[in-house]
């Protein structure tokens, strides 16, 4: 218990019997619970999990449906149980369970809706995260802050989170997406509800044995899909359905002018390889629709950024 919250760590993990017990051995003494969901794991993390703590409870999961899956699961056991603050920590020994203090108090003295660790705070990022993971960390977050609205929050893809029990229950768990993209998702559907979100800086441990079974080649087009119908279904969401914004507006015009420019430069360059000539007026036509729809998306992102400063 803490600040006469009751705490719970939910630890999703598939084939972490190396790791999950130094994991939840080393999760502070003010966590109440501690529910490690076993996601099909095919070696023995759950036995490795149940003699770590005594505080520990064991959910399996007949087949491995993702890590998005698992959290959910863990999520769901909370709510049941109800907990005040429901953090979430990776198996594999990533997150400094010094950290967990800074996002637990957060959420018990209502600083914040849902805390969120950021390792790119303290600069230490880019010595000690692997180059490939740490640059495509920083583009799925840029377009993370498009697609979620929550323009102040970076590190998208850190799960080291906590929230709060009124958020949860608000939450429809059934949708957001069960894998490797949850954390982006899962941000997504906190602005719809405009819950608060904020960042507190996390030391990055890498190089105790973990296993990254992530591709990037892989990972950033599914995520990338992802957060672009996560944008789309938040604007109807947030900005038609519950309460109408003229930003929705600028964003259909914008992306409408730019695509079109964008469209007739290309079909223009190709003209103007196969030998026909081009004429000042239609550059100057397709310069005038890029031109045009870059400064509508850029009016409807401010718009955007304004409508959600309060969510800090």
């Amino acid at each position: 218990m803490y600040e006469g919250r009751t705490v719970a760590v939910v630890v999703p993990a598939y084939n972490e019997e190396a790791l999950v017990g130094s994991t939840v051995s080393g999760i502070p003494a003010f966590v109440d619970r501690i529910i490690v969901v076993d996601d099909g794991s095919k070696d023995e993390t759950a036995v490795r999990a149940q003699n770590a703590d005594k505080r520990v409870e064991v959910i399996p999961h007949e087949r491995n449906q993702g890590v998005g899956a698992a959290i959910v699961t863990g999520y769901r056991r909370a709510i049941a149980i109800g907990v005040d603050v429901t953090c979430v920590m990776a198996a594999d020994g990533q997150m400094d369970p010094d950290d967990l203090e800074t996002l637990v108090r957060a959420i018990a003295i209502d600083e914040t809706d849902y805390a969120k660790a950021n390792r790119l705070f303290t600069g230490q990022a880019w010595q000690l995260i692997p180059r490939t993971r740490y640059l495509g960390n920083a583009a799925l977050s840029f377009m993370t802050k498009i697609a979620s609205g929550y323009w102040h929050v970076a590190d998208s893809q850190s799960g080291y989170t906590a929230v709060n029990l009124e958020t949860l229950k608000l939450l429809d768990l059934d949708r957001i997406y069960r894998r490797y993209g949850f954390p982006n998702d899962l941000l997504v559907h906190l602005n719809v509800f405009n819950r608060r979100v904020r960042d507190y800086p996390s030391r990055p441990i890498y190089g105790v044995g973990e296993r990254s079974g992530i591709r990037l080649r892989h990972v950033v087009p599914k995520i990338s899909w992802l957060l672009l119908k996560g944008f789309f279904w938040r604007m109807g969401q947030k900005y038609v359905i519950r309460d109408f914004h003229p930003l929705i507006l600028f964003y259909m015009l914008g992306i409408l002018l730019f695509a079109g420019g964008f469209l007739l430069g290309i079909a223009e360059v190709v003209l103007r390889i196969a030998g026909n000539p081009i004429t000042s007026a239609t550059i100057v036509l397709v310069a005038l629709l890029v031109i045009s729809g870059l400064q509508l998306l850029l009016f409807a992102m401010w718009f955007d950024m304004e409508s959600n400063k309060d969510l800090r």
